[in-house]
């Protein structure tokens, strides 16, 4: 089964990074840590091992002429990692020719399990999960990446710092909305591995979740950079999308 193998990866980079002494900068490329590349390690060798083609952001593309692509972030967080912040994840979506088919997203901190497949609904920790039913987001508890260059509007905000789990507790309902507020002039902050394995989490339990420009947030290419925008109803994510884009009744 689908799920058992990501599973056993995300056990495989547990195990790794339970024994990891030096959680410091890698001094490969900005950004990188030591978690990692050994955490990447551990990953390529199941999911290669299981005939599934891989996107890593750690090492890009292995054997992408397989039918199924595992993209994965091995460590989504890893500034969190490296200074203690127990939010961290592991996040692995695997993409068919239709899409995202089937993802977990595991926080390595507290081992809090978030999986979906296409179709079939979404669980935390094996226990179905539904997104919350706020509607306006003047009393919207939101998560941020980033930060705006004004308020748009929220009751409450907090910036996290690892997007997986940011847009897997929109799912769950303990955040009523995210927002991804970095503007890279037409691009944007996040690749696919930091969203893929959430998005299918957010879809499945019934939450709104699109690139802020109308992009297709399902991608093969490494290069791609998305604006992920999340919210648990639809009144919700409309409110925030327009004052995302300025225009929010709640700026007014």
């Amino acid at each position: 089964m689908l799920l058992e193998v990501l599973r056993e990866t995300v056990a495989a980079v547990r195990d790794v990074l339970t024994d990891l002494d030096d959680w410091g900068p890698a001094g490969t490329r900005p950004g990188q840590y030591r978690s990692d590349l050994v955490a990447d390690e551990a990953a390529l060798e199941i999911l290669s091992g299981a005939g599934l083609g891989v996107l890593s952001e750690e090492s890009g593309l292995h054997d992408a002429e397989r039918d199924l692509l595992a993209v994965i972030d091995p460590v989504d967080g890893s500034t969190n990692a490296a200074r203690g912040l127990p939010w961290f994840a592991t996040s692995i979506c695997v993409l068919d020719a239709r899409g995202p088919l089937a993802a977990t997203v595991v926080n390595q901190a507290s081992g809090v399990r978030y999986e979906a497949v296409r179709g079939m609904g979404a669980t935390r920790d094996g226990n179905e999960i539904r997104p919350s039913p706020c509607t306006t987001l003047r009393r919207a508890f939101v998560g941020l990446s980033g930060y705006p260059r004004s308020y748009l509007g929220w009751r409450q905000y907090r910036a996290l710092g690892a997007a997986a789990l940011d847009l897997c507790a929109v799912a769950d309902g303990r955040l009523d909305a995210f927002i991804d507020t970095v503007d890279v002039p037409g691009s944007g902050a996040h690749g696919c591995w930091d969203y893929l394995g959430a998005q299918l989490v957010c879809t499945e339990a019934g939450a709104t979740i699109t690139d802020l420009h109308g992009r297709d947030l399902v991608t093969r290419d490494p290069s791609v950079r998305r604006t992920p925008i999340a919210a648990g109803t639809r009144e919700l994510f409309e409110e925030v999308v327009a004052a995302r884009s300025g225009g929010s009744p709640a700026l007014r």
